[in-house]
């Protein structure tokens, strides 16, 4: 990934969610296929954020239920999603953590100057979409438009995002231990703490 002409917009929103894009910051983002999220669903949590309400637990634990087409359990889908966040480690950020779940995707990664957040997420989501439409031979939409990022304010914080990401399958009884699903950097640090 090289850099952008663009400029960083650190705080900013376009109508729907708030992103800070300031570079050098450690940043949680998820971001899910566009049918994961009911229609009722969206309508009420655009309510409580008219309300001045943030339930990003509320979010989760719907995502997490499995709506929509859930490309990504397919595990050559989720191949194509693990190899493009793999694939900009290094150029355009640093990946420190991630794991690709049925309707969505967490991801934790150190930015860089000159590369902005908006930058990476769309350069994931454009590779990402057509692969994964000429793999399920399809076209159309694959993402909901927007994402969710949040930064990392401290160590403790980090390590809170770090356990949330790995735990996600086994929080949404999808595996037993996190280290067990394959699409998460879980099953590295499994392994390096094994010695393998």
């Amino acid at each position: 990934m090289k850099a952008s002409n663009r400029e960083h917009k650190y705080w900013h929103s376009r109508g729907y969610l708030p992103h800070c894009d300031t570079p050098g910051l450690l940043q949680a983002v998820t971001f899910r296929l566009a049918d994961s999220l009911p229609d009722e669903v969206v309508a009420r949590l655009r309510e409580e954020a008219r309300d001045g309400k943030k339930n990003v637990d509320s979010l989760e634990a719907v995502l997490d239920a499995g709506h929509g087409a859930c490309w990504l359990k397919q595990p050559d889908i989720a191949d194509i999603l693990e190899e493009a966040l793999l694939h900009g480690d290094g150029q355009g950020y640093r990946l420190l953590a991630w794991c690709v779940m049925p309707n969505h995707v967490h991801v934790l990664i150190d930015t860089r100057e000159g590369i902005p957040l908006h930058d990476v997420v769309h350069s994931w989501k454009s590779f990402t979409a057509k692969a994964i439409n000429r793999r399920l031979g399809r076209t159309g939409t694959v993402w909901m438009r927007d994402y969710f990022d949040r930064y990392i304010r401290d160590d403790r914080h980090l390590a809170a995002v770090v356990a949330y990401i790995h735990a996600n399958p086994v929080k949404a009884g999808l595996v037993d231990h996190e280290e067990a699903w394959p699409h998460s950097s879980a099953r590295l640090m499994g392994k390096a703490d094994m010695g393998a």
